[in-house]
């Protein structure tokens, strides 16, 4: 397994490039989300190496989709330059606060359909330019009230429907904990369509350790079914960054007791 680290909240003191060489310096892959806000250059000059990407700008699976996909190959030609492999994918687009610009509480058929038609263009997509589009499951209890497809079963549902290589699954297990649990046996269930997956522990969104999951469990869980991709931690330090990134490191690479 390659390990990587969310640069947006880790050495959060830091100027954002100098919170990627931090990364990149510790030995870890590095995500990122929005390019918009960032200095491309900056990033591409400190040679860290990409894990993932925010895949679009704005719109939704379900309306503005040709927005949707105007933005994502705004977003391709990022990634391109960054060597980022993966952009990620959620059912609409979030505000700063993480919150759905235009919430869905209920979602129809016809909404799935649109949806899954949606991604088949965005799979198509990443397939010409040579990159993976992920679709992010998302927690509607606490942090993401109204994103409509925000269950892990709900992704994992329309990427076995749409079927293509260029659209996997980014399986946020803080995310799944919270909506849904019984970790393993999702992760079994996902395992085909596994592009990444991301980390951090509930209740307090921190590192490994400080909450309510084994991650040692899960990940001799994942080292069992032979799972040789990214996993990403995506999480607030508990008590300094330092301490945050060891602990992530232990949790996936010492054996489980």
């Amino acid at each position: 397994m390659r390990l990587a680290v969310c640069a947006e909240l880790m050495f959060v003191d830091l100027p954002f490039a100098e919170r990627v060489e931090r990364i990149d310096a510790a030995g870890f892959d590095v995500e990122i989300w929005t390019w918009m806000s960032k200095d491309i250059a900056a990033l591409k000059k400190t040679g860290a190496v990409f894990s993932s990407m925010t895949g679009y700008v704005g719109g939704s699976l379900t309306h503005e989709q040709d927005r949707l996909l105007v933005t994502a190959e705004q977003s391709v030609h990022v990634a391109l330059e960054l060597g980022c492999p993966r952009l990620n994918l959620h059912g609409t687009e979030l505000r700063l606060d993480g919150l759905p610009v235009t919430p869905a509480y209920e979602v129809t058929g016809a909404m799935w359909l649109t949806a899954a038609r949606t991604l088949e263009r965005l799979a198509k997509l990443g397939e010409r330019y040579g990159v993976m589009f992920v679709l992010e499951n998302l927690n509607t209890e606490v942090n993401h009230p109204g994103v409509p497809f925000g269950k892990a079963a709900d992704t994992l549902a329309l990427v076995e429907a749409v079927g293509h290589p260029h659209l996997r699954l980014m399986l946020d297990l803080y995310q799944a904990q919270i909506g849904e649990g019984n970790l393993i046996e999702l992760i079994r269930k996902a395992f085909p369509y596994l592009g990444e997956i991301q980390v951090a522990d509930v209740p307090t969104r921190c590192e490994p350790g400080t909450g309510e999951i084994n991650y040692p469990m899960i990940a001799a869980a994942l080292r069992e079914l032979g799972y040789d991709g990214t996993v990403g931690l995506e999480a607030f330090a508990s008590a300094g960054t330092d301490l945050a990134l060891r602990r992530f490191r232990d949790a996936f690479t010492k054996e489980a007791i």
